[in-house]
């Protein structure tokens, strides 16, 4: 039999994880703009350069079989976290890239040259505060006078204040220890916090290796939404506009393909990333397989401007910001609305 995962056994993969694409802001590599890699992908005499994460875009496409047949060049750069690949799209480096929920926030905030481009909308399930397995709290409300461990400006910061709010309460209720998810999972392990909030994999991992139970998630309270974002300068060359269109679409049937090979893709993404396969497994069935390519419309720009508005009133962004101006529809075609339900499988599928 297997044994239990134990904490230190979820610190050294998930620590190349998708904990700063959450907008956990402290992680860094060994280039000035956050990047590393540089390796290219396809032939012809446009290049896309292109931001990536751990276990991200760069391997679905590859575990898809959608970059056998490009006929323009992919310049592949890899960053530990969405804020320093922001940066580098507003630096001009990248061309585009994928982040979650709330790096475009904070990009917004500092009046970064960006433009939201695609959308993908999934389950928040993942999206948990986690309690140890003999905590006596029961629901949010109960965290009053608690302390809740959290990476600050992260997906699961919002998370935390909107469920709070839920509940009638705000973070000066509970005791908030701003932790990034390595130093978050010692403590929650170590019993000096009372509760995690998080994300998955790290959700998934926590729940597989036994070290707690979810209180709540983020399930109608979060948005559930990630973003493919661009560069002004890239959508303004013709070319290369086109070259990011192609992109999207190649990203939209990758999605498609990993609904319906659940368990080749975390395959894939264990390998990647360095997850064990049942951790990655859960994931995918919890939230990464569940993503469908939406619009960026107004109900994407309305829930944005709701987080972004929530962190400008916690003075986490240093003012308000217009998040309508940070987007490009251009590439909504006939996608469907961002209030599509997310895809879900069934108890025992393996989603063919």
């Amino acid at each position: 039999m297997r044994r239990p995962l134990i904490a230190g056994a979820l610190v050294t993969p998930l620590a190349l994880l998708l904990a700063a694409c959450n907008g956990a802001s402290t992680a860094s590599t060994s280039t000035g703009s956050g990047g590393s890699g540089g390796h290219t992908d396809g032939k012809g005499s446009l290049t896309l350069n292109v931001g990536d994460q751990k276990g991200g875009s760069e391997a679905v496409l590859r575990a898809a079989g959608e970059l056998d047949d490009l006929d323009y060049k992919i310049r592949w750069s890899t960053f530990t976290s969405g804020p320093p690949l922001l940066e580098a799209i507003n630096a001009k480096a990248v061309d585009v890239g994928g982040v979650g929920n709330t790096p475009p926030v904070f990009a917004a905030g500092a009046d970064s040259k960006i433009k939201v481009v695609s959308a993908s909308h999934g389950t928040a399930k993942g999206d948990t505060i986690l309690v140890p397995k003999d905590s006596k709290l029961k629901s949010p409300a109960g965290l009053k006078g608690r302390s809740v461990a959290v990476a600050q400006g992260s997906s699961a910061h919002y998370q935390l204040v909107a469920s709070l709010k839920k509940v009638g309460l705000g973070l000066k209720d509970i005791k908030v220890k701003y932790l990034q998810p390595a130093d978050a999972l010692a403590a929650f392990t170590a019993g000096k916090v009372d509760a995690w909030a998080v994300w998955d994999p790290y959700t998934s991992q926590a729940l597989r290796g036994k070290l707690g139970r979810v209180l709540t998630d983020g399930d109608g309270v979060t948005n559930g939404l990630a973003f493919q974002v661009a560069a002004p300068g890239a959508l303004a060359d013709k070319k290369k506009s086109a070259a990011i269109k192609d992109y999207l679409d190649r990203l939209r049937r990758a999605q498609n393909w990993v609904y319906k090979h659940p368990q080749a893709w975390a395959k894939v993404w264990a390998k990647d990333t360095g997850l064990p396969y049942e951790v990655a497994y859960d994931a995918v069935k919890r939230t990464n397989g569940t993503r469908v390519t939406v619009a960026v419309d107004k109900d994407v720009v309305r829930s944005e401007q709701e987080i972004a508005d929530t962190f400008a009133r916690l003075k986490l962004i240093p003012h308000k910001v217009d998040f309508s101006k940070f987007v490009d529809t251009r590439f909504n075609g006939e996608l469907p609305p961002s209030s599509t339900a997310p895809r879900t499988y069934e108890a025992g599928s393996d989603g063919r």
